[in-house]
């Protein structure tokens, strides 16, 4: 998408670079008369559906086990805005504000697609809070991701109608404070809406799309870090030639294979140990391809499953007409939440055999490269003590991995008598992605180092051009140091996208034949 260009709510195709471009203020999002109109036709169907005797649940009804308690139109608004109160139960550490953004906008998208009877107004308002940075306070756990994300949509919506607290100009305000000094009031919620604003699957879609882009980064860092111990260990380039994965051709492992081997053109400290004696290495070098191949493969089902997820109608009831209306289970996470357990595993995995390659490095079977990756030890432990730290977090990670959508608690008096736990896949998923930039950063600096050794000779391009960068930020290391901040810089390298940006500025003229499958989201 040209992020020049506005996307249109309700009618254009979200994916996870688009609303991350809105997020960021890079686009703009906005509303066409056509999807007004049908904003306005929904919203008229359930004004009808209000007025008339007919329970519909949600409309003129209770909600979850009060589905048969019938509400009186005078009731209707009160309804509404008790239900944002009543389901604001949150508790935990508040989510990241741009998670909190993309919820809006995940919500407003869906919202517009005119299948959900919420009026003009309040989305309009959504829109303003999203352009304006007005950002809710949302706390991170209490949703169980069934009937949609209840209560973190709820703590999102609470300001609409002069409630809770937002981030507005980098401070913790009220929402009345902010609205008052914008000179707005409160929205006052008619039939369905406070239904339409906390049904819905955002809060787990938010953390998809965040880790989406996230682990699109970390995957390709992963090929940079590897590619780089490889050659700072003299391993073997044969593991990563076409023929071998032509006759497995998994694409994921395709992709990866071609990217190592692209990285390792014309490198002279490839071509330097061609009589080494060693006959193959261990797989944490040889089968890079294959594990780091199958995260991908689980990365690119999650981007599909998110971009359908993220342009759906997720709450409920689903309003086709004032005389059609289904209320059925599309609020239900179980999609994006057993998606998000897969892709924790698959980014686990890629800390695992980072650590392994760290620890490879400590060995001192490469020749030219020292035990513990330092010449002078005895008074000085080396690079020892960093793969502890790489070693620690990989263990914490495989306890994350359980998956959360195995679990299921009944809810609602058993009318939410199966739960799908998604919010929970979803921030375990972006904690365990934290951890493995951790030690992906550990790596980094120890295939530096390991790398150093080699001297004069040089990789290929990018990887030769990555070594440079990080030496401009980290030195080379031949006593010993207080480690914590170099680990934290070269963290922060990953988290930065600079290795990826390296890559595209030294491999513009390279394409695998996966490279469309695997570098577009």
């Amino acid at each position: 998408m040209d992020t020049k260009s506005p996307f249109h709510f309700g009618s254009d195709t979200l994916t996870a670079s688009i609303t991350l471009s809105i997020a960021t203020g890079k686009a703009k999002g906005m509303l066409t008369d056509s999807v007004i109109s049908s904003i306005n036709k929904a919203s008229d169907y359930v004004n009808t559906i209000a007025e008339g005797t007919k329970a519909v649940y949600g409309i003129n009804t209770g909600f979850g086990p009060l589905c048969t308690t019938q509400i009186s139109p005078k009731e209707t608004a009160k309804l509404q805005s008790n239900l944002l109160k009543s389901h604001a139960v949150g508790v935990g550490d508040p989510i990241d504000n741009q998670i909190a953004k993309i919820m809006m906008i995940l919500k407003v998208h869906a919202l517009c697609q005119g299948f959900s009877g919420v009026k003009l107004e309040t989305i309009e308002r959504i829109i303003w809070m999203i352009d304006n940075d007005v950002i809710p306070i949302v706390p991170s756990q209490g949703s169980v991701g069934a009937s949609g994300d209840l209560a973190p949509l709820s703590h999102l919506f609470l300001p609409l109608i002069g409630e809770g607290h937002v981030h507005y100009k980098g401070i913790k305000q009220t929402t009345n404070e902010v609205l008052n000094t914008n000179h707005l009031k409160p929205i006052e919620l008619g039939p369905k809406e406070g239904l339409g604003l906390i049904n819905g699957t955002q809060f787990i879609a938010a953390h998809a799309v965040v880790i989406v882009d996230k682990m699109y980064k970390l995957l390709n860092a992963a090929d940079i870090c590897g590619t780089m111990m490889l050659e700072g260990l003299l391993g073997s380039s044969s593991p990563f030639q076409p023929e071998l994965h032509r006759v497995r051709p998994f694409p994921g492992n395709v992709h990866v294979a071609a990217r190592i081997n692209h990285f390792l053109q014309d490198s002279k400290i490839a071509v330097s140990h061609p009589d080494c004696g060693r006959v193959q290495d261990p797989y944490s070098l040889r089968c890079m391809p294959q594990v780091h191949g199958a995260s991908r493969t689980a990365w690119l089902h999650l981007k599909e499953l998110t971009e359908i997820e993220i342009n759906s109608v997720t709450d409920n009831p689903v309003i086709f007409s004032a005389e059609h209306t289904i209320s059925g289970g599309n609020f239900h996470g179980q999609p994006l939440a057993m998606v998000l357990d897969y892709v924790c595993i698959a980014i686990s995995e890629i800390g695992n055999i980072s650590d392994r390659r760290s620890y490879l490095a400590l060995e001192g079977n490469a020749p030219g490269v020292p035990k513990l990756l330092m010449k002078d030890l005895g008074t000085n432990s080396g690079f020892m003590i960093p793969q502890y730290t790489a070693a620690a977090i990989a263990s914490e990670n495989k306890g994350l991995c359980h998956p959360a959508s195995a679990d299921s608690i009944p809810t609602s008096l058993g009318q939410e008598d199966h739960v799908s736990m998604g919010s929970i896949s979803g921030r375990k998923a972006l904690q365990v992605l934290q951890n493995v930039e951790k030690i992906l950063g550990i790596e980094l600096l120890s295939a530096c180092q390991a790398y150093d050794y080699h001297a004069p000779l040089e990789s290929g391009k990018t990887i030769a051009a990555v070594h440079k960068y990080v030496r401009t930020l980290i030195p080379h290391i031949e006593s010993d140091v207080v480690f914590y901040p170099l680990i934290d810089k070269a963290v922060e390298i990953l988290q930065s996208g600079k290795l990826l940006e390296i890559e595209q500025n030294t491999n513009n003229d390279y394409k695998s034949e996966h490279t469309a499958l695997f570098d577009q989201y």
